[in-house]
């Protein structure tokens, strides 16, 4: 196991406790095995979602390592990264048929083997800047970079362990980025999850304007802020964070100034914003939707790791929603757990 995944020394109890054994890379393939088995339905109310088990196959002689991320853009084009080397990241049209498939070529783009990118495989962010879209990955030791890319994989800007600076590279010091997220004036927040535990806010330009956090349970503090957002839910835009281990989000103004804390999660890892709702991905079995008076509707029952079927998650990662509604999860387990589901509304 990678103890750059957990900054703070965990036991086995804390594991249990959190649904982490998955962490790990367990083999669960006889957990899921069972996801084609019959329609299966999550959620109540407008929160009801169903099974699209068909989704996210991947041809013979390919498959998803543990689960990192997905997001979709403007076309409804899905895009999921995990720890594989084939493929290292898969792209699905609309109708669910796949696309690309990303492996030796993006990981010559990004300067390494595929065994590389497996190695430092982490956040994957969409960001719509004017007319143009890119992607921000963030990975981990021993690269330690971030990167921003055209809808291809192609770097436009790296910042962080970079070889030789210039003028789409810049070298700054990170210990384990986790996350990106980008505010509509082009301000980028990245935070540092799996190492120092700082927010770091850049302009578009990767001009540094601010630092702020650290090891901590005050607020303003973390351990593992591993997921950041800028929510437009609300009346004014905010920073959201996701404090996995500290088991809370805490928000901010967009200046990274402390506003209040919503309690409660489960490991919470990261965001998406849909219908002015927030979805969020928790490790312990769960996903979370946040209104925009802070109040929590829930997918799964957040009891942790153990065997349970299909109309269960086992440790999500990472998630997304498309246009029409439809979610996306991939969980931290050792094939990806790669599923879509279908808006069902009771």
């Amino acid at each position: 196991m990678s103890d750059s995944l957990f900054p703070v020394r965990q036991t086995r109890r804390d594991f249990m406790k959190l649904g982490m054994l998955a962490v790990g890379g367990l083999a669960l393939d006889s957990v899921v095995s069972a996801d084609e088995a019959k329609p299966v339905t999550i959620g109540t109310g407008a929160h009801t979602f169903t099974l699209d088990a068909a989704w996210g196959k991947l041809p013979k002689g390919m498959s998803y390592g543990l689960g990192c991320a997905i997001v979709v853009d403007s076309k409804d084009n899905v895009y999921v990264t995990s720890r594989s080397q084939s493929p290292c990241v898969a792209v699905f049209s609309p109708d669910g048929k796949l696309a690309e498939t990303w492996s030796e070529d993006f990981a010559a783009k990004v300067g390494y083997t595929t065994k590389d990118v497996v190695g430092t495989a982490h956040g994957l962010y969409w960001s719509p800047e004017g007319k143009e879209e890119f992607l921000y990955f963030t990975e981990n030791a021993p690269g330690k970079r971030v990167y921003k890319t055209d809808l291809k994989g192609k770097i436009l800007y790296e910042i962080g362990a970079v070889k030789k600076e210039g003028s789409t590279s810049q070298a700054f010091k990170f210990d384990n980025p986790t996350d990106v997220a980008v505010s509509a004036n082009g301000d980028i927040y990245i935070v540092d999850g799996y190492g120092s535990q700082l927010v770091h806010r850049f302009d578009k330009n990767f001009k540094l304007i601010k630092t702020m956090g650290g090891p901590g349970k005050e607020h303003g503090k973390f351990n593992t802020c591993h997921g950041i957002w800028v929510s437009t839910i609300g009346k004014v835009p905010e920073i959201w964070i996701a404090d996995r281990a500290n088991g809370r989000i805490e928000i901010f103004d967009l200046e990274l100034t402390y506003k209040r804390t919503i309690e409660g999660f489960k490991a919470p890892c990261c965001f998406y914003q849909h219908g002015g709702m927030i979805y969020v991905p928790e490790l312990s079995s769960r996903v979370s939707i946040v209104d925009a008076s802070d109040k929590a509707s829930h997918l799964g029952d957040g009891s942790g790791v153990k065997e349970k079927g299909p109309q269960h998650f086992i440790a999500p990662h990472a998630l997304t929603l498309d246009s029409k509604g439809n979610l996306y999860v991939v969980e931290w387990v050792g094939d990806g757990r790669v599923r879509k589901f279908v808006p069902k509304p009771a």
